[in-house]
């Protein structure tokens, strides 16, 4: 039995939003075609994805990392064969008619690498584990196919001792993550014979941090009758804002130090998941194109949310039908036995403080003296995407309903 967990840890020591600031580089033309043109695919599969998470539990907090989805998907369906690789391939939204399978893989290549390289301001672990019973022996070429395009590392286990077993994966995933990960597994399923572990462990510094003198405990109304306490932070700056025309919402985009772009999405009353069910990619070019720089006072709560999501029965729901049952064909992993991935289970952590590094220039932006700061206070239920500008990746998209 194939047991599938997708573990990502966002740790936002301190989170900005910023301008496309994607930084020229060596990488040739063909390296820039193939991971732009995973781009579309990606973002639309993560929009459906996280649709259907918000449809799911429409008064959870819902965070999830769809690069990292993607790509654990992509890589699995390498040992995947028939229909099983077509549904999985299909639902990350390629067509192979017009793209090889090769080239997908090609992509993911040159994706994980410039995710992992491309910006030395950011600590950035991107990874896959696969964690075989030692009775089983890989395929080789699923060995040298998932390693030369995803590095997968491939680590023999000894699941009849379930609790050696999993302090085995604990401890992996816990040096990997830098330790913000932890006691993944208190118990293994008995039947597990091969558990496959995707982690993204990310930490992102502010440009322009929140004053950390600034930071007061205010209401945050999770609906009409429930309000929390919550730590809000306070920053007044200039900031690339919208109050959108087009949909019931305001929004501002803060920068990292590298290149990754946060919109924190503010709807209004009851209307977050109008906003939700409208975001694509044609709205967040037409949100790129439309900001404009105000001066702002800002006010954002300082989040801590985790959640674990069962996957499954939401991929199902997305065409990957043969994913979880009987039909599901995964003989290209192993000879040894017929495997069927059991759980889908995506693990996700977010913390967002106000810490931050001081810009070394100037903004770019010019204040006007004579207009007075708009105040946007994010106390009510809010939305942050993040994207990497270089690679035109979602790294996070995240609804907070209760930030506590």
């Amino acid at each position: 039995m194939l047991l599938f967990l997708s573990t990502c840890l966002l740790w936002l020591a301190t989170s900005g939003l910023g301008s496309v600031r994607a930084q020229a580089t060596d990488a040739d033309p063909s390296v820039t075609s193939h991971h732009r043109n995973l781009a579309p695919n990606n973002a639309d599969f993560a929009f459906g994805l996280y649709k259907h998470l918000v449809a799911s539990a429409p008064d959870k907090n819902i965070f999830i990392s769809p690069v990292s989805i993607s790509m654990a998907l992509a890589m699995l369906s390498l040992g995947a064969r028939g229909d099983t690789r077509a549904q999985l391939l299909q639902s990350l939204g390629f067509n192979l008619t017009k793209m090889s399978e090769d080239d997908v893989h090609q992509g993911f290549w040159h994706l994980h690498r410039l995710l992992r390289e491309s910006d030395t301001s950011l600590e950035m672990t991107m990874g896959n584990a696969l964690f075989l019973n030692q009775s089983l022996q890989l395929l080789d070429s699923f060995s040298a196919d998932t390693k030369r395009y995803y590095e997968l590392d491939t680590l023999a286990t000894d699941f009849q001792d379930w609790a050696r077993a999993s302090e085995h994966i604990n401890e992996y995933i816990k040096n990997k993550t830098q330790g913000k990960i932890m006691d993944l597994f208190s118990e293994l399923d008995s039947s597990a014979m091969l558990i496959l572990v995707n982690y993204i462990f990310f930490k992102g510094t502010w440009a322009h941090p929140f004053d950390l003198e600034s930071t007061r405990e205010e209401n945050f109304y999770v609906n009409e009758t429930t309000l929390v306490k919550v730590p809000m932070m306070f920053q007044s700056r200039e900031v690339k804002y919208l109050n959108d025309p087009v949909l019931p919402c305001q929004l501002v985009q803060l920068d990292y130090m590298g290149n990754e772009t946060v919109f924190f999405v503010l709807p209004e009353k009851g209307k977050i998941d109008t906003v939700i069910s409208a975001l694509s990619r044609d709205t967040i070019e037409r949100w790129s194109s439309s900001l404009t720089s105000s001066l702002v006072d800002l006010y954002i709560p300082k989040v801590s949310i985790s959640g674990t999501y069962d996957l499954g029965g939401l991929l199902a729901d997305m065409g990957i039908a043969d994913l979880l049952n009987s039909r599901a064909d995964f003989s290209g992993i192993t000879q040894e036995a017929k495997l069927k991935v059991s759980k889908v289970v995506h693990k996700a952590m977010l913390q967002l403080d106000e810490k931050g590094v001081e810009a070394a220039a100037p903004t770019g932006v010019t204040q006007n003296a004579a207009s007075g700061p708009l105040a946007i206070h994010f106390n009510q239920p809010f939305i942050i995407m993040i994207f990497d500008n270089f690679t035109w990746s979602s790294l996070f998209l995240v609804k907070v309903v209760k930030p506590t």
